[in-house]
């Protein structure tokens, strides 16, 4: 009979979103840590301004902590840098984005408390921005995605 243990292992989820350089890779999911946190690894390259819209979520705390070079994040209105060895708590209910404002790709890895979003929301909204080729994605169904999964964009 296996117990415990041999259910546990390194990067359970081992999921990976791409769209025009950017990379979510999936860690760990509230399935596996018992809705206790989520976490994967955004990769951005340099000088790139995301195309997804500012937003808060209710249901979950997000804490970035930097890995390599710098993403700018914007929190209600306040921009924060943050690098390797820096961490950033966002708050339920704040409005936030963020940017690569450098020359270099900058990753960083996210936690969310508890557990409320997951790859779902990724592959989701990553489907939306590649079926757009290069254009501007569905504004109505990025929005649709993020309502259904816990994110309040930011008119």
């Amino acid at each position: 009979m296996l117990g415990k243990a041999s259910q546990i292992r390194v990067n359970p989820a081992e999921e990976t979103f791409s769209h025009d350089g950017v990379t979510v890779h999936f860690l760990l999911t509230g399935e596996q840590s018992g809705g206790s946190i989520a976490a994967f690894e955004v990769t951005v390259p340099g000088s790139k301004r995301l195309l997804a819209p500012a937003h808060s979520h209710d249901h979950f705390e997000e804490t970035i902590y930097g890995v390599e070079g710098t993403l700018t994040w914007t929190v209600d209105g306040h921009p924060h840098d943050v690098g390797p060895g820096q961490a950033l708590c966002i708050p339920r209910g704040a409005v936030h984005r963020f940017d690569n404002n450098g020359i270099h790709a900058a990753k960083v890895l996210c936690v969310a408390t508890p557990a409320a979003i997951g790859p779902d929301y990724f592959r989701d909204a990553f489907a939306v921005l590649n079926a757009a080729a290069g254009g501007p994605p569905d504004r109505a169904k990025m929005m649709e995605i993020m309502q259904r999964h816990g994110l309040t964009p930011a008119l």
